[in-house]
C-alpha cells in the first residue's frame, strides 16, 4: 500500500487537529483519539503478557503495584481537581512485573504498565522506582503514542482518520501502528520516543512522583546509577534516551517546579 501526502493537507491538519498536553501546555498534533489508541494497545498488551513470564516474586510485585497505584491516584486527583477527569476516560490501570534482565519499563495508552525485574536493582527503593514509573506513566498521560501515530498518519496516509484507515485497510493500518508504537519489536519493549517526548516525560514524571509523595530529588541519583550500569552494554532503557549529563541537568532544572507539587506520603494502615 502506498500513501501520498497532499502538500496542502498537513498544514490544515496541524491547525485543526491539535490538543494540549496536560501539565506542560504544549500543543500537539492529535488525529487519533485516546479510545482508539487504548483499543489497539489492549490487544498488544494481552499478547505481550501471554508470551512473557509474569514475576512470582510477591514482594517485588507488591512494590511495583504499590508505587504504581500511588502515582495513579495522584494523577487522577490532579485531573479531578482541574475538571479534566474526562481526559482519563477508558483508562484501565494495571501494574505488572515481568521476569526479564533488561533495565526497562513502559506504559501503554490506557494505563497498562510493565516493569522488568532487571530494573529493580537499579531503582533500589520506592523513590527510584517512582522515577521510572512516573516517567512512563507521563508518556501515556501526555498521549505521546497518539501524537506519534497522528504524525505517521499525516506522513503515510495523507491525514486519514485512524477509524477510517482501520475500516478501509485494517492490516496496513495495524502495521503502521506497530511501526510507531509496538511492544515486542526490536527490544521487546516500546519503540523509542523522540527527544522532545523524553524531555517532556521527565518533567511530568517528576511532578507525578512528587504528587504521590515521593522525593523527586531522587531522580538525579537514580540516573547517576543508570549511568553507572553502562559498563559493557548500554541498558535498553537508556539506548535511545538523552545523554546522562543532559538528562540530569534537565532534571535539576525541573526540580523546583516538581517540589512545588509535592504532597505528604499517604499514611500506611
Amino acid at each position: 500500500m502506498r500513501f501520498l501526502v497532499l502538500p496542502l493537507i498537513a498544514p490544515l491538519l496541524v491547525l485543526s487537529g491539535c490538543s494540549e498536553v496536560p501539565v506542560t501546555g504544549r500543543r500537539q498534533l492529535s488525529l487519533v483519539s485516546g479510545q482508539e489508541m487504548q483499543a489497539l494497545s489492549l490487544k498488544e498488551y494481552d499478547a505481550f503478557l501471554k508470551s512473557n513470564k509474569v514475576s512470582r516474586d510477591a514482594a517485588a510485585t507488591a512494590q511495583v503495584r504499590r508505587v504504581g497505584i500511588r502515582i495513579q491516584k495522584a494523577v487522577e486527583a490532579y485531573f479531578q481537581e482541574r475538571g479534566m477527569a474526562s481526559r482519563l476516560a477508558g483508562y484501565q490501570w494495571e501494574f505488572n512485573l515481568v521476569e526479564d534482565p533488561q533495565v526497562n519499563a513502559w506504559c501503554m495508552p490506557g494505563g497498562k504498565v510493565v516493569v522488568y525485574t532487571g530494573l529493580l536493582p537499579v531503582a533500589q527503593n520506592d523513590d527510584g522506582l517512582a522515577v521510572v514509573m512516573g516517567h512512563e506513566i507521563a508518556h501515556a498521560i501526555a498521549e505521546h503514542g497518539a501524537e506519534r501515530m497522528s504524525t505517521a498518519l499525516v506522513a503515510q496516509a495523507g491525514g486519514t482518520a485512524l477509524s477510517v484507515a482501520l475500516q478501509e485497510k485494517p492490516n496496513e493500518t495495524r502495521a503502521l501502528w506497530m511501526s510507531v508504537y509496538a511492544v515486542g519489536a526490536q527490544y521487546g519493549a516500546m519503540l523509542p520516543y523522540s527527544r522532545l517526548h523524553e524531555k517532556e516525560a521527565d518533567r511530568m514524571g517528576l511532578i507525578f512522583m512528587a504528587m504521590a509523595g515521593y522525593d523527586p530529588n531522587q531522580a538525579v541519583t537514580f540516573w547517576q546509577r543508570m549511568a553507572a550500569t553502562k559498563s559493557g552494554s548500554v541498558p535498553v532503557f537508556m539506548s535511545t534516551h538523552p545523554s546522562d549529563a543532559q538528562r540530569i541537568d534537565n532534571l535539576r532544572a525541573n526540580l523546583p517546579e516538581a517540589l512545588s507539587f509535592r504532597r505528604p506520603a499517604p499514611v500506611s494502615r
